[in-house]
């Protein structure tokens, strides 16, 4: 991972250019850079983040000095999933193939091709995307918290409002409170949960999210999570995953009741494999959901979250850490391995 030079050509046909004004540092970013998802090109780093628009290709309905949110997911618009308006499931996007929608990049350094990272390459200055790829928002959303709309906040909201769809009163259990845990705590609070358990290493994150919602916090250092959860709550409704760790995610469906659904929101490395007892899930009629953003619809989810934190309705300002210019990026990746404060904001 290094720092280096890179130009940026001109948007073509639908596609937009974004001057970046903040890009928030995640773990997916993190699974690049330890080798967990593979890939032989190189990288622009980076998948979530906020910025102005600065010219527009044809056949796109943004104008210079629009202010956007970037979607890491830019669904095609056109497979079986796109057309049900299930778009997280989109089968034709090229943003996980790190790509633009006609498989090419728009960023040259030293006369080689660099790829977008999910279709975006957020840790850089300047950026072209296609036009699915940006929200447009309101101007009086800041750039730091519309950043973290790009990923953490709309998947860990999404993760409780779409994919699990928690009733007001039922009981959650939220295990990993990084950006994408405390945004699912918001999201069970957003859903009129009843006890929201938050578990984390940290006493900093418990902290937050017991500002964010949270009616008990857990150290999984020292508690047994699983023993917890049977003892004080007969087993939760819902237990989520936001770490991407096999050794927890294997723990999950031990923590619900009859009936309830083990959420796996963070992304593990590739190949990952989790040992499940199979006979308590039939037996016991418990499920297994995977998340992906938060079975969201960027385009519908973003507007709408954005303007609940506008009404004052979520305190998404609460899951902004450290600032940092982008020249430091190497000690907000530490930050973000070693699980300390909250979520980083990069400044180009």
């Amino acid at each position: 991972m290094t720092l280096r030079d890179v130009s940026v050509r001109a948007p073509r046909f639908g596609e937009v250019a974004v001057e970046i004004r903040a890009a928030g540092v995640c773990h997916s970013d993190l699974h690049v850079v330890n080798g967990d998802w593979p890939e032989d090109r190189p990288l622009v780093l980076g998948h979530e983040a906020a910025g102005v628009v600065t010219e527009v290709g044809e056949g796109v309905d943004l104008d210079p000095g629009d202010h956007v949110v970037l979607s890491w997911f830019a669904p095609c618009g056109r497979c079986e999933s796109c057309a049900a308006g299930r778009a997280w499931l989109c089968t034709g996007t090229r943003a996980v193939e790190n790509g633009l929608p006609d498989g090419d990049t728009a960023f040259v350094s030293k006369g080689e091709q660099v790829w977008p990272f999910l279709g975006l390459g957020a840790f850089t200055s300047h950026v072209v995307v296609p036009r699915t790829a940006a929200v447009k928002v309101s101007r009086d959303l800041p750039f730091d918290v519309a950043a973290l709309l790009g990923c953490a906040i709309t998947t860990g909201i999404g993760a409780a409002v779409n994919t699990a769809r928690v009733r007001p009163g039922e009981s959650a259990v939220v295990v990993g409170c990084g950006g994408v845990g405390l945004a699912t705590v918001m999201g069970l609070r957003l859903a009129g949960a009843g006890r929201i358990v938050a578990v984390d290493l940290s006493e900093d994150r418990r902290r937050a999210a017991r500002q964010l919602g949270a009616t008990d916090t857990l150290d999984g250092s020292s508690v047994d999570v699983v023993a917890w959860c049977r003892e004080h709550l007969g087993g939760a409704d819902y237990a989520f995953e936001a770490v991407g760790s096999p050794r927890l995610i294997a723990q999950l469906p031990s923590m619900v009741r009859s009936g309830g659904a083990a959420v796996l929101v963070g992304m593990p490395k590739v190949g990952a494999r989790v040992p499940i007892d199979a006979f308590d899930l039939a037996d016991q009629g418990k499920r297994i959901l995977g998340c992906n953003y938060g079975s969201s619809v960027a385009a519908v989810d973003v507007p709408r979250i954005a303007s609940l934190y506008l009404s004052g309705r979520l305190p998404l300002d609460l899951l902004v850490g450290a600032h940092r210019p982008i020249t430091e990026f190497e000690e907000a990746f530490r930050d973000l391995e070693n699980g300390v404060g909250l979520r980083t904001i990069l400044i180009p």
